[in-house]
């Protein structure tokens, strides 16, 4: 997610402190949100995917796949 789509999430999560935002903000901000979210989960799931577990006889094993080995 870009910079500028993170910064407008703010802007409207700091108006709708001080007013109740039209329809369209609201929805604007629902979407904003979902494709952040998704974003996050995305790039969380990435980083586990990279994630390596090492075992005391060297081993090393995906995170996925260490629950296997047990």
């Amino acid at each position: 997610m870009d910079k500028q789509s993170i910064e407008r999430i703010n802007f409207l999560s700091r108006l709708a402190k001080t007013r109740e935002l039209t329809p369209e903000e609201s929805e604007e901000r629902a979407e904003l949100r979902m494709k952040y979210l998704a974003a996050f989960r995305q790039s969380f799931r990435n980083q586990l995917d990279a994630t390596k577990v090492q075992y005391p006889d060297g081993t090393r094993l995906n995170l996925k796949d260490a629950n296997k080995k047990k």
